[in-house]
């Protein structure tokens, strides 16, 4: 090679390497400014979290258990200084208003629907627990036929509650029983195979209803009934039963796509894993 030749592929290979570090350089300033951006990201995302205590004016303790809906109202309980449960309502502006079943000894609400209704328990004077439906200001108890007492959970958009039965008039411990009301007032019991108690959380508007189960081994377990949604009264259904396990593989896999039954599914596996 002549050293016009030799001088030419010098300064291919000089121009070569300039390339191969201005690239390189970019890719370190892409890589920088990536780690810079999941770094800020990461930052906003944990500045936007924020915690809000509730606590209702003069109460002992206070929960919230259901809510906020589309108007940004929420339920829960309180204790008072003498010991005794109330519910309450707050609204999205912050005003508490308290919440007790005429003639009862105590109310728990536990959730309330995108209409405003309100579904929950409360104890007579006599200690049974019967469930109740707070529609429009008026109440209407609900008890399941025959049992001693009875626990409103839940209410779906479509109007299908969820609850149980107790053997304890109280409901306060004891052996439950699931049941579901069906838009049309007809009650079904049921229980997961092998379950010597279980209890329903909630009902989606897809008509899934989870909660949670004891089985002969006295060991707890979520489950999901996917049982869709209400039918007809000339309509019949095939009941399935499903582990939480199987029902969050499902969710996962995309068999269950009903937004809300997969954000209820997560959010009950998180909690019995916070018992265990």
């Amino acid at each position: 090679m002549n050293a016009q030749g030799t001088h030419t592929a010098l300064h291919e290979n000089i121009g070569s390497t300039v390339e191969t570090e201005t690239s390189m350089s970019n890719v370190f300033q892409l890589l920088a400014i990536g780690v810079i951006s999941i770094v800020f990201a990461t930052s906003s995302i944990a500045s936007a979290q924020t915690y809000l205590s509730v606590d209702f004016p003069g109460a002992t303790a206070t929960t919230l258990s259901g809510g906020p809906n589309p108007e940004g109202t929420s339920v829960g309980t309180y204790t008072d200084t003498s010991g005794v449960t109330h519910g309450f309502v707050l609204t999205k502006k912050g005003i508490f208003t308290s919440l007790d079943v005429p003639g009862s000894t105590a109310t728990t609400p536990n959730l309330i629907d995108p209409q405003g209704t309100i579904v929950g328990s409360y104890l007579d004077a006599n200690n049974v627990s019967h469930g109740f439906i707070l529609q429009r200001g008026n109440f209407t108890s609900v008890d399941f036929p025959g049992a001693a007492g009875t626990v409103l959970t839940a209410i779906s958009p479509t109007g299908e509650m969820s609850g149980f039965t107790c053997v304890a008039a109280s409901c306060v411990n004891g052996t439950f029983h699931s049941f579901v009301v069906s838009k049309n007032g007809g009650f079904t019991s049921f229980d997961p195979p092998g379950a010597t108690s279980s209890n329903t959380a909630g009902v989606s508007p897809a008509g899934a209803v989870f909660g949670d189960y004891t089985d002969t081994s006295g060991v707890g377990h979520g489950f999901v009934l996917n049982h869709g949604a209400q039918p007809e009264e000339d309509e019949r259904i095939a009941v399935r039963f499903f582990s939480l396990q199987q029902a969050v593989r499902m969710a996962v896999s995309g068999k269950i796509i009903d937004a809300k039954t997969i954000a209820s599914l997560f959010w009950l596996e998180k909690k019995l894993t916070k018992i265990k």
